[in-house]
Parts: C-alpha cells; structure tokens; sequence
C-alpha cells in the first residue's frame, strides 16, 4: 500500500513538470508581436487620456485656415482664436458668484488683455506661465474647452479660458441678442462693452443667456469671452440672435 502511494505521488509530480514545461515551450515558440502586440492593437488604458494626443484633439477641432467662414445652419460660431488654460485654482464652482466673476474677470492678466487681436502661435505671459493663441474651428457647435486643455498637455481643471473672435456683419444689424452657454461661468464683451454674464455653477446648455438688444455695426465687430472652471468640464456655445428669435447667419468669421 505504502508502494502505491509513493508511486502515485511520483507520477503526479512529473505530471506537473511536463505540464509545466510543455507550456513554457508553447510560450516561447508564440511569434514575438503575440507577446509584445503592437500598442495600436489595443486601447490605451483609461488613465491614459489624461494626457491627449494632437490625434485625440483632432477628433473636435481643427486649425483655422486665413479668411472667412460663416456660422453653423443653427447660427453657432465656431472660428476661435483660444488661449492656452491660465491657472486659477477653484475647489468647487459655488464661489461663481456675480461679485467674484466681475473682479476675477477684471484682473489684468496679460497684456493688452481687453483690447488685443492676437495672432495664431503668439504668446502671452502670465505669472510663471507661457501660454500660446491658438486659431481653431470647433468641429461641434459647443467649444470643447476642457478637450483642448488636454490635447495640449496643459491643465484641464481650476483653469480660466480667453476666447477671441472677429464678426464681420455686411450692414448693421440692429436689435439683435447675443446668446451664450457654458460650463461653468463666463463673461462675455462685444467690441469692448460688456454684454452679458453667466454666474453660479453651471452646466452648457443653448441659449441659457441672452444679453439685452444690441447692434452688431457694419463691418468688423470683435467678440470676446472668457470662461471659467473648477472642478469638471469645460466648454461654450455662442451665437446671435435676430428680433424674431431667429439664428443670425448672415455673418462671416475670421481670426485676422
């Protein structure tokens, strides 16, 4: 009995070994790709999309070519001239509130801040930070901003957004509404006056905003904003709208 078992303990043993064996050959004798598959096989892990790729950023914007382009069939205006994400450090968005948007947004950040037309690739210093003007056409009606801080390796939450665009109206439009969402608040300028404020914490709908009647004057007319976030993400949506309630699309929109 006691031979029996010993026997049967042997025989399992080497069962295991060539077990063991037989798949470390089976291992080694895969082709070289099946161990190492190509990265591009696979999707990348979901920390990985912390940090964008320009293919990634490609999947919403793409870059502004010079000349002129016309709204969206719903009047949404997509040209842009956006700047790199200037650090502002907010823990939740519940301090959005009117008196801290307006001294917030007051704050002289860079130079010429109010006034300036920048140009594609120029640069802005603020603080300790290099930030670049980038000339973008949003490939949805509603500005990915949070996108954009990422597919540009910069920060993507407790930042502050300038935008920048120019209308060209081909007469003057008189009693029209400037209409904005975003996420959260932003403050928007039409050739230098202020025109409308979204405060609190706030998700991007269309048309959360309507300013009073405006007149968008013959010619060249420069639109501004800046948007501004905690926690979450980022984006706007703009457009005109006529005194019948009607998207304005007999505009054009350039960088330059």
């Amino acid at each position: 009995m006691y031979n029996s078992q010993k026997h049967i303990m042997t025989m399992n043993i080497i069962h295991r070994k060539t077990g063991l064996a037989m798949c470390l050959a089976a291992l080694l004798a895969l082709p070289a790709f099946a161990q190492n598959p190509p990265a591009g096989d696979f999707p990348p892990p979901r920390q990985a999309y912390k940090i964008q790729t320009p293919t990634y950023l490609a999947d919403y914007f793409t870059e502004a070519t010079p000349g002129v382009v016309s709204p969206d069939e719903n009047g949404f205006i997509r040209r842009w001239l956006l700047l790199e994400p200037i650090d502002k450090p907010n823990r939740s968005n519940t301090v959005f509130t009117d008196s801290y948007l307006r001294q917030t947004f007051d704050t002289l950040y860079f130079k010429n801040q109010f006034s300036i037309l920048p140009k594609d690739g120029d640069k802005v210093k603020v603080g300790k930070q290099k930030l670049a003007w980038h000339a973008l056409d949003s490939k949805l009606y509603n500005v990915k901003l949070y996108r954009l801080a990422a597919g540009l390796k910069k920060q993507v939450y407790g930042v502050l957004f300038w935008a920048v665009t120019v209308i060209d109206c081909p007469e003057d439009m008189e009693n029209v509404r400037f209409s904005a969402g975003s996420n959260s608040a932003s403050m928007w300028w039409l050739n230098g006056e202020e025109v409308l404020l979204l405060s609190g914490d706030r998700r991007m709908v269309v048309d959360d905003g309507l300013s009073r009647r405006l007149t968008l004057k013959k010619g060249r007319n420069i639109l501004r904003g800046a948007i501004i976030n905690g926690p979450g993400m980022s984006d706007f949506c703009v457009r005109f709208m006529d005194e019948n309630g009607m998207p304005v699309t007999n505009i054009t929109i350039s960088y330059q």
